[in-house]
């Protein structure tokens, strides 16, 4: 193992905090991983980690050889990457909800994967909150604000919300007509993965946004079961408009209050601070940006 290959398996290691899955990210034997940190640590003439029965860390020389190890790699990744535009090579790991995935990643990924033969992928699903690092993601996409962190974030645009209902509820519950006609409705309570609690519905009026919570009878942390509940008539449920567009024109869910829209959701990619922007993660916002753009609102 030359010394660019110590170096990505040491930063795995950290990032990971495991040699068992760093090993298994790079398709090396568990054992020849331990050998090859031992090895580097001997050249190094240092101590570059901590090994428990739960997890590795660094020591002080190891997160300063780390922070190296990634600025040169990234270097030489953007170096590669940079000869040329079609030469982006690689697996790429991502995570992005599993509706935007099949709805509009995966029907456009052929062309994608064509454009760079040497591009593969892994797609991970998911609402929750993500440790890029650890978890060994590249990048996520997300919707709704972002909480302050290291990641370094770019806007895709910005998803019209709608305020939804199936027309089963509505006959039992009546349609709503103003804010104040929403007493005896219950909804669909959304439950944020990153405060725990159930979000409120949000409406526009006179330019200002009112919060309104209406009693829940079932909560949820996914996005893809919420989409269910709704249509089954449990309730009112605010997401994006252009998940619904079919259901809407198909009369399975019929928008309500439409003149009190929710506050538009911002669609982000975030990916590491400390990683910069590599070729393949750069090839992959432009295409999002390409995919998604004529879909939302640039503002």
């Amino acid at each position: 193992m030359d010394r660019l290959d110590s170096m990505r398996l040491f930063t795995r290691v950290v990032e990971r905090r495991s040699f068992t899955a760093a090993a298994a990210d790079l398709s090396l034997p568990r054992s020849s991983a331990t050998a090859a940190i031992k090895r580097l640590e001997e050249r190094l003439g240092v101590q570059l980690l901590r090994r428990t029965t739960r997890h590795v860390t660094t020591t002080l020389d190891g997160e300063a050889y780390y922070q190296r190890c990634i600025g040169i790699l990234a270097d030489i990744e953007d170096a590669e990457g940079g000869v040329g535009a079609d030469d982006v090579r690689g697996r790429l790991r991502i995570d992005i909800n599993g509706h935007m995935a099949r709805k509009f990643v995966i029907p456009e990924l052929p062309a994608l994967l064509a454009r760079h033969p040497n591009l593969s992928m892994h797609i991970g699903e998911g609402d929750r909150f993500v440790d890029l690092v650890r978890e060994g993601v590249d990048c996520v996409v997300r919707a709704g604000p972002l909480p302050d962190s290291d990641m370094i974030a770019r806007s895709l645009g910005m998803a019209r919300e709608a305020t939804l209902a199936s027309p089963n509820y509505l006959e039992r519950h009546g349609t709503p007509r103003t804010i104040e006609g929403l007493a005896g409705h219950v909804m669909i309570g959304f439950v944020s993965s990153r405060t725990g609690q159930v979000m409120p519905l949000e409406f526009t009026v006179d330019g200002r946004i009112r919060e309104v919570i209406l009693p829940a009878r079932v909560t949820v942390s996914n996005s893809d079961t919420a989409a269910t509940l709704v249509r089954q008539g449990f309730g009112l449920y605010q997401a994006p408009r252009l998940r619904f567009m079919a259901d809407i024109a198909a009369g399975r869910l019929v928008e309500v209050l439409a003149d009190c829209p929710p506050t538009p959701t911002p669609i982000s990619v975030l990916y590491p601070r400390s990683r910069q922007l590599s070729p393949r993660v750069r090839v992959f916002i432009d295409w999002l940006v390409e995919i998604l753009g004529p879909r939302l609102d640039p503002s």
